[in-house]
């Protein structure tokens, strides 16, 4: 979830929520598996609002599972990730999230377009970054979405990987900006990549523009989106 400009991973879009208003001082937490959950059958996610749209992903990617999370008490998330995987390490990832704030609060999602791109009839903003500890870096505020996300992950005795560059894809389908879909996609990279890394994050798109478009490209191209 976020209402800022981006920040260092997606643990972190509650951080810049303080420019705005207060954070609640004890954040909740919770996830359960629903019968509204949108469903999976194969390589398809299905949803049938906010947006309606078919995702599918490549061949190669498997289905692990999804969960709902409350995150720190402002918005709720639904979570689902498609993964391929080898020795119990993730190699590469869709993490898929709908989101959306509760009615209690009046905040909206602010994303600047500097960069987009059209997956099927959505477009999407994106940012593109690397770091030597992915895993890690979802683990350091256990509130958090990644948190979850790695947690789900370990109930299917997988993990993150370490080396990651990780394409960050938004779509706001309503008018007042509410609610969000955000596509992560991630990929492991080899020890002696080129690829630049650091543990706050490496902004690819503007230190290494070429990397980000290699890896934006591979984001797409496993990929489909049709709107119902």
């Amino acid at each position: 979830m976020k209402i800022h400009s981006f920040r260092r991973g997606a643990s972190k879009r509650f951080a810049t929520l303080a420019l705005f208003a207060p954070l609640l001082t004890s954040p909740i937490v919770g996830q359960q598996a629903t019968p509204t959950l949108r469903s999976v059958q194969g390589q398809t996610l299905t949803s049938n609002e906010l947006p309606r749209a078919d995702l599918t992903f490549g061949k190669d990617f498997h289905y692990v599972g999804g969960q709902r999370v409350n995150l720190y008490g402002n918005a709720e998330a639904e979570q689902h990730i498609f993964v391929v995987s080898h020795a119990r390490v993730v190699e590469r990832f869709y993490w898929v999230q709908f989101e959306h704030f509760l009615p209690t609060n009046k905040r909206t999602y602010d994303y600047r377009p500097d960069r987009t791109t059209d997956i099927g009839s959505f477009r999407f903003i994106y940012d593109v970054k690397s770091w030597p500890d992915y895993a890690a870096n979802q683990a350091e505020d256990p509130a958090s979405d990644g948190a979850a996300m790695a947690r789900l992950l370990d109930e299917h005795n997988l993990a993150f990987p370490k080396r990651v560059v990780r394409v960050r894809m938004f779509y706001l389908p309503t008018f007042d900006r509410r609610t969000e879909l955000m596509i992560i996609y991630g990929e492991a990279l080899p020890a002696d990549s080129a690829v630049p890394v650091s543990d706050d994050g490496v902004q690819l798109d503007k230190e290494s523009p070429d990397s980000a478009h290699l890896f934006l490209e591979h984001a797409r191209r496993d990929l489909g989106i049709v709107k119902k």
